[in-house]
C-alpha cells in the first residue's frame, strides 16, 4: 500500500514537474505574456483538477483585469474583464494581504468578485499573489463548484510554483519592454537632437518633437505651448494620433489666460511637472476647451525652462479611462530639456544676427553725425533705421517746444504719413510723447484703448496697438522724443526701450554737436562785429580828435613861423623842423587810421575801397569784381583786409 501511494504521489510530481517545464520553457523562449498566461492558467487547472483558473492584474485604480482564464467561469471571467476589488472573495483578499488567501465556501462572498462567483456557482477557491520584482503584481486563483469538495491543503504551494513561473516571465517581459522602450526614447531623443544640432527653423523642431513624444508616449494628443508676458499661454505645436482622431489636431485658438486649474496654468503658478487624471470640476477656459471640445480625461505636461527662465510647456492628453503611465512625466524631461536647448541656440543665434543688424544701423548713423549732415538728413536717416530694425509699422521724431508742444521733425512709415513733418502737437493726456516729456524717461503704452489727448486719439485713430519711447536728453534736458508703434496685438518686445536708447545717444551728440557749431559761428560772428565796431570807433577817436588836435598844432606853429622875423635865422629852422615833424607824424597817424579801418571803405563800399588800394600801390593791379550790390560790413572788412 505504501508503495503504492509512494508510486501515486511520484506520478503527481512527474506530472506537476512536466507542466512546470513546459511552462517554464515557454519562459525560457520568451515568447509572448499573454501565451505564457493562457498556458499556466490551463497547466494550473489540468493539474490540480479544478474546476476553473484565471489570472489577474491588479491596477492602480484599485480594479483587477482579467489576462487569462480557464474551465467552466471562462464566461465569468473573459480575458480584458475588468473586475472593482473589495468585500469578502479571493482576489480582493490576496490583493489587500500580499499574501495566499483561501475560500472554502461562497456563502457569505461579498463585493462584485465575490458575488459573481457565488452566483455562478464557485463553491471554494484559492488564490496566490503573483510577486515580481518585490511587488504584488496580480493573483492566480483556482476552485471548484458549490458542489465540489474543498481544495487540497497544498494547493496553495503547488499553485506558487506556477506564480513564481509567472512572475520570471513577467520580469522578463518587463525588462525586454523597459529595454525596447529605452531604445525607442533614445531613437527618439537622439532625432530631435539632430534635428537641434542642425539648427533648424523653431516652428519645424516644435512640430518635430510633439509628434516624436505623441509616438512614444501612445498619447492620443501632444503639443507644446509658449507663455507670453501678458499672463497668457498659445500653443505653438500640436500632434493627434490617427486612432483618436484622424491624425489632425482639432484647431486651438489662443492665446489663453493663466487663470485656471489646467496644466499650462499651474505650472505657470509652479515651474514644476503637472498631471491631471480627472478633469470634471477643474476650472478654466483651459480645462473648459481641453475637457468639452477635444473629450480629454487626463493630462500630463512637463516645463521647458530655457536659461533658468520658464519658456513653455510640453504636454500630452489621454481619451483613455486609465491614467497615463508614472514615468510620462520623467520622459517627457528628457524631450523639454533638447527644446530648451534648441530654443536657447535660435534666440542666441537670432540675438547674433539682429546685434549685428543692429550695430551696422547704428554704425550708418554714426557716420552721419561724424560727416555733421544737416540735422533734417540725419533725423529722417535715424527714423527709418529704427522703423526697418525692430521692425515696426510707424517711427517718428518730435522736438518738445517751450510753449508745451511737440514738433514732428521726421517720420517714417511704408503704409502712409499720419503726422507730417513740421506738423505741431499739444501734449497732454495718456500718449508716449507726453510720457516722456513729463518724465524724461522711456515710456510704453501696450493699448491704446484708453488713451488720450490730440496725440493720443490720432495715434488710435490710425490703428496702432502699442507705442514705446525713448527721450533724446541734450546735455541734461530732455530734448525730443523718438517713438515707435506697431499695429500688431501682441506688444513691443521688452527690450525696445533700450534698442531705441542707443539711437537716441547718437541723435543727442549730433544735435549737441549741431547746437554747438552754430553757437560757435555766432559767437565768431559776433567777435568779427565786435572788432570791427572797435576799428570803427578808434578811427573816429584818431580823426575827430587826436588828427583835429595835430592839425591844428601844425597850423599854429606854421603862423608862428611866418610872424617871426627874419631874424635870428636859427629860430625860424627849428620851428621849421617842428612843422615838417608835425606833419609827418599826421600822416603816418593817418596810415594807420587808414589800416584800422579806411573810411572810403565804410562809405563807398569794397569796390572803390579796393580802387583806392590799387591806386596806391606800386605794382600795376587790374581789378575785377562783378558784384555791385553792397556786402555785408564784415565780409567786405575781411575782404579788404585779405587783399591789401
Amino acid at each position: 500500500m505504501a508503495s503504492a501511494v509512494s508510486g501515486e504521489e511520484l506520478g503527481v510530481l512527474a506530472a506537476e514537474q512536466a507542466a512546470l517545464r513546459r511552462v517554464a520553457t515557454l519562459v525560457a523562449r520568451g515568447v509572448a505574456p499573454e501565451q505564457v498566461f493562457a498556458a499556466v492558467t490551463e497547466e494550473a487547472g489540468q493539474l490540480l483538477s479544478v474546476g476553473f483558473a484565471h489570472l489577474g492584474r491588479y491596477e492602480s485604480d484599485g480594479t483587477m483585469t482579467i489576462l487569462a482564464s480557464s474551465g467552466r467561469t471562462v464566461d465569468l471571467f473573459p480575458v480584458g474583464r475588468r473586475w472593482s476589488l473589495g468585500g469578502k472573495n479571493t482576489s480582493t483578499l490576496v490583493f489587500e494581504t500580499g499574501g495566499p488567501a483561501r475560500i472554502e465556501s461562497f456563502s457569505d462572498a461579498s463585493g462584485p468578485l465575490g458575488v459573481a462567483a457565488r452566483e455562478d456557482g464557485v463553491g471554494s477557491s484559492v488564490g496566490t499573489p503573483v510577486i515580481v520584482e518585490g511587488r504584488l503584481w496580480g493573483v492566480m486563483a483556482v476552485g471548484y463548484s458549490a458542489t465540489g469538495q474543498p481544495l487540497p491543503a497544498d494547493t496553495e504551494a503547488r499553485l506558487a510554483n506556477f506564480t513564481d513561473l509567472v512572475a520570471t516571465a513577467i520580469a522578463n517581459a518587463e525588462g525586454r519592454a523597459e529595454l525596447a522602450r529605452l531604445a525607442e526614447e533614445q531613437a527618439a531623443l537622439r532625432r530631435v537632437a539632430t534635428l537641434v544640432a542642425r539648427g533648424v527653423p523653431p516652428g519645424e523642431l516644435f512640430a518635430a518633437v510633439t509628434e516624436e513624444v505623441g509616438l512614444l508616449l501612445g498619447t492620443g494628443l501632444a503639443g507644446m505651448a509658449r507663455y507670453g508676458s501678458d499672463d497668457t499661454v498659445t500653443v505653438v505645436a500640436t500632434w493627434a494620433a490617427e486612432a483618436d482622431y484622424g491624425g489632425a489636431h482639432p484647431l486651438v485658438p489662443g492665446p489663453w489666460p493663466l487663470d485656471g486649474g489646467d496644466i499650462a496654468s499651474m505650472i505657470w503658478r509652479t515651474g514644476r511637472p503637472v498631471r491631471i487624471e480627472d478633469y470634471e470640476g477643474v476650472p478654466g477656459p483651459i480645462a473648459a476647451f481641453v475637457r468639452d471640445e477635444l473629450g480629454v480625461t487626463s493630462s500630463v505636461a512637463s516645463p521647458i525652462v530655457v536659461e533658468s527662465e520658464l519658456w513653455g510647456v510640453l504636454f500630452v492628453h489621454s481619451k483613455r479611462t486609465q491614467p497615463l503611465p508614472r514615468d510620462t512625466e520623467s520622459r517627457l524631461t528628457g524631450f523639454t530639456e533638447l527644446v530648451a536647448t534648441a530654443v536657447a541656440n535660435a534666440e542666441g543665434r537670432a540675438g547674433l544676427a539682429r546685434l549685428a543688424e543692429e550695430q551696422a544701423a547704428l554704425r550708418r548713423v554714426a557716420t552721419l553725425v561724424a560727416r555733421g549732415v544737416r540735422p533734417e538728413a540725419l533725423f529722417a536717416a535715424v527714423v527709418d533705421e529704427v522703423r526697418q530694425l525692430l521692425p515696426v509699422e510707424f517711427a517718428m521724431m518730435v522736438r518738445f517746444e517751450p510753449d508745451g508742444t511737440g514738433t514732428t521733425v521726421a517720420n517714417s512709415s511704408p503704409i502712409g504719413d499720419p503726422f507730417g513733418v513740421g506738423a505741431r502737437w499739444p501734449l497732454g493726456g495718456k500718449n508716449v510723447m507726453t510720457a516722456v516729456a513729463q518724465t524724461g524717461r522711456p515710456a510704453r503704452l501696450d493699448s491704446y484703448t484708453d488713451a488720450s489727448g490730440p496725440v493720443g486719439v490720432a495715434v488710435r485713430d490710425w490703428g496702432v496697438r502699442s507705442s514705446v519711447g525713448a527721450p533724446v536728453i541734450v546735455e541734461g534736458r530732455p530734448w525730443g522724443v523718438v517713438t515707435v508703434s506697431s499695429m500688431r496685438e501682441q506688444p513691443l518686445t521688452a527690450d525696445t526701450e533700450a534698442r531705441l536708447a542707443s539711437f537716441t545717444e547718437l541723435l543727442a551728440t549730433a544735435i549737441a554737436n549741431a547746437e554747438s557749431r552754430a553757437a560757435l559761428a555766432a559767437s565768431r560772428a559776433r567777435i568779427v562785429a565786435a572788432a570791427d565796431e572797435t576799428r570803427r570807433r578808434i578811427e573816429r577817436d584818431l580823426h575827430d580828435g587826436i588828427q583835429q588836435r595835430l592839425v591844428v598844432l601844425g597850423l599854429q606853429l606854421r603862423a608862428a613861423q611866418a610872424g617871426v622875423p627874419l631874424q635870428p635865422s636859427e629860430l625860424d629852422d627849428v620851428l621849421s623842423r617842428v612843422a615838417d615833424g608835425l606833419a609827418s607824424v599826421f600822416d603816418e597817424l593817418r596810415e594807420i587810421s587808414h589800416g584800422i579801418h579806411p573810411a572810403i571803405l565804410s562809405k563807398g563800399g569794397l569796390k572803390l575801397a579796393l580802387k583806392a588800394l590799387g591806386r596806391r600801390s606800386t605794382v600795376p593791379v587790374e581789378l575785377h569784381m562783378p558784384a555791385a550790390r553792397r556786402l555785408p560790413d564784415q565780409v567786405e572788412a575781411a575782404a579788404y583786409y585779405v587783399v591789401s
